[in-house]
């Protein structure tokens, strides 16, 4: 994924009018926002030091170029952030990543936390384990082991458009915190396949990851139409996993006594319920009507 931190400033550079930073729009511009030298010059910094910058070729960056280059481009914090790991990615590692392991205390608090909805993300946005009740929502356990990753199923599941109402908006949201994975893991083989993967697979994974957005997926507010019990509000908290920085638990909360907190309820009855057979196909069915 060489040529991020290039692509990353041209494209915060394009949102920014010359209007907005006080200066005069002159002459005919070939591309939107401002031009490389306008920013060296609002930044402090040689127009020569800024396109070998943007180009890959600069010397090391110090903050105050990088802090003075975020501040006229406008970036907020995770942009920011993001800028400086492009810009001064870590040194390489020789052996391969270790397996991704969730561990015991882990998804013992996982149990714990029903009856929310809960789930670990890992890299990649890799689905690494759930509760119950986080099973009963997005149904992970009827996914094959390798496609239980929240980008793949966003962009390569048809019924995804169905389930979230707001289908763009998460699109949008998935790949820009998968960006902000990229910008700290440059090297990570198994990424850029994924990322070839939906770029050949999607159009839309294609244009978001094109338009460099990068994003913190802390919290907020999911849609989600439920096959079963219908439309879910679903309040989310995202925690970081302390020991491992590259799991985080993410957390649906209901607000108490709403209808959305009814139907979980419901839901969560419905899952705890035993099986009731085998449909038509031979496969196991369960009391909520959704195949195993």
């Amino acid at each position: 994924m060489d040529g991020d931190l290039g692509d990353f400033l041209r494209s915060r550079r394009a949102r920014i009018r010359p209007e907005d930073v006080g200066l005069n729009s002159y002459g005919r511009r070939r591309v939107p926002g401002l031009r490389r030298e306008e920013v060296a010059q609002l930044a402090g910094v040689s127009v020569d030091y800024y396109i070998r910058l943007e180009q890959g070729r600069g010397p090391s960056v110090s903050d105050a170029v990088l802090d003075a280059i975020a501040r006229v481009l406008r970036l907020d914090g995770t942009e920011h952030a993001y800028l400086r790991t492009v810009a001064r990615p870590a040194p390489r590692k020789a052996a391969p990543p270790a397996a991704q392991r969730v561990r015991p205390g882990l998804r013992l608090l996982l149990d714990t936390l029903d009856p929310a909805p809960a789930f670990v993300l890992g890299r990649r946005m890799d689905v690494l384990a759930w509760n119950a009740l986080g099973d009963a929502v997005v149904g992970f356990s009827r996914m094959a082991a390798a496609e239980r990753n929240m980008p793949r199923q966003t962009f390569l599941e048809p019924a995804a458009r169905e389930l979230y109402p707001d289908w763009p908006a998460v699109a949008a949201e998935t790949v820009a915190y998968l960006r902000l994975d990229a910008g700290l893991h440059p090297d990570d083989k198994q990424l850029a396949t994924l990322v070839g993967e939906l770029s050949m697979k999607s159009e839309d994974f294609r244009r978001l990851w094109a338009d460099h957005q990068v994003k913190a997926k802390t919290y907020g507010v999911k849609r989600i139409d439920h096959p079963v019990v219908g439309g879910l509000t679903l309040p989310y908290e995202t925690l970081g996993v302390p020991g491992d920085p590259d799991q985080s638990l993410v957390v649906y909360t209901p607000e108490p006594g709403s209808e959305t907190a009814e139907r979980i309820a419901l839901l969560a009855s419905w899952a705890a319920a035993p099986r009731t057979g085998e449909g038509e196909d031979g496969s196991q069915e369960d009391a909520r009507g959704l195949r195993a």
